[in-house]
Order: structure tokens, then C-alpha cells, then sequence
């Protein structure tokens, strides 16, 4: 059975799952890797996420931005909008919220045509959530219950893959704060209630 390389990817671990479990992967680890699989081609693949879209220069304000056009047809701006983000864990899904950041506060709701918001028409239903890993805190649960090796390779990948998507952001975008556990903390929060459990037993 071949160890999983320093830096594996969503195909070696999956791979290194389907060796430990002799092709009996459970649903739970099914879930949450197909979802972090769509996460990982989110840039690239052909529909148009709330991620996607809010690259698009066409939907940000520019006269707010000090933006234009530059010779090539490019739009270039030159104050970057300005956003927060939030970890959000439900019973079963893990959420990267959104919000558009008005005179220094974050914004919960729809806004067409604000002077003041970076975005010329900003729909909180279709725009709030950047990206959703259906399953993953389920998976999470169950990994720290009764995971092997390549459950928690996955919850790593995960963790990085989100952290990537955050760092491609913060290139384009100027967060002024990110609200809510990693999940990186959100794990340690896990294993230190865990230990506490087994601790009181």
C-alpha cells in the first residue's frame, strides 16, 4: 500500500483511500471529496460561481474604484473593493461568506447601485456565498471519531485549498477582515473537545 506523497493531490488521496478501504469508500468521504473536487477547478470550470463573478471588472464600480480603461481594453482600477469574509460551519456544510464593506461596515443585504459600495449591483441571495463544501462538517466529525490517514489528508487538502481561494482573493480584493474559525482552528476546536470528553469519561 503506496504512503501518500508530502503534497498530495485530490486524486492521490482519493486513490490512497479507495487502497486502505478496498474500494469500500464510505458516502461520508464520497461528499466531501466530489464537493472539494468542484472547489478545486472553481476558476476554471465553465459555470459562473459567486467566486467566478466577483473577478468580473464589469460588475465593480469604477468611479468609486478610480477606475478605467487602459489602451488594451483592460480594466484597471485604483483602489481595490473592499470586502469581508466569513468561515461559516453549519451541521454539515462548511460556507466562505461574502460581504461588501460600505464606510467601514459590512454590508448584509442587497445594494443597486450604491455610490459607496465597490460593486455596482450587489444581490446578497445570489452573492453572499463564495463557495460551499457540502459534507465536509460531517466528515469532519466522523474523521475525528473513527478517520484513518487519508481522512485526514482530506481535511488538510480542504484546509488548503480554502486558504488558496482566500490568498487569490486577497491579490484582487482589500479584506478587511475574515470573521469565524479556520478550518484548520476549527479542527484543533474538535480535538480539543474530543480529548476533553475522553478526559471526563
Amino acid at each position: 500500500m503506496n504512503d501518500l506523497p508530502e503534497q498530495p493531490t485530490l486524486k492521490d488521496i482519493n486513490a490512497y483511500k479507495n487502497n486502505l478501504t478496498w474500494g469500500e469508500v464510505p458516502a461520508i468521504y464520497h461528499m466531501a471529496s466530489s464537493s472539494l473536487g468542484e472547489l478545486a477547478g472553481i476558476l476554471t470550470q465553465g459555470f459562473d460561481s459567486p467566486y467566478k463573478q466577483i473577478f468580473n471588472k464589469n460588475l465593480w464600480n469604477l468611479p468609486f474604484l478610480d477606475g478605467y480603461q487602459d489602451k488594451e481594453g483592460n480594466i484597471q482600477v485604483k483602489k481595490r473593493p473592499q470586502i469581508a469574509l466569513k468561515h461559516h460551519y453549519s451541521e454539515q456544510n462548511y460556507e466562505l461568506l461574502c460581504y461588501p464593506v460600505v464606510n467601514d461596515e459590512r454590508i448584509n443585504h442587497s445594494l443597486l447601485n450604491d455610490p459607496l459600495c465597490s460593486f455596482i449591483n450587489w444581490q446578497v441571495e445570489s452573492m453572499r456565498i463564495l463557495f460551499k463544501v457540502k459534507g465536509l462538517v460531517s466528515f469532519i466529525t466522523f474523521s475525528f471519531q473513527s478517520g484513518d490517514e487519508a481522512d485526514m489528508a482530506l481535511i488538510k487538502y480542504a484546509h488548503l485549498k480554502i486558504e488558496e481561494l482566500i490568498s487569490i482573493l486577497n491579490e484582487s480584493f482589500d479584506i478587511i477582515e475574515i470573521k469565524g474559525y479556520s478550518l484548520a482552528e476549527f479542527c484543533r476546536e474538535i480535538s480539543r473537545r474530543k480529548q476533553s470528553n475522553d478526559v471526563s469519561e
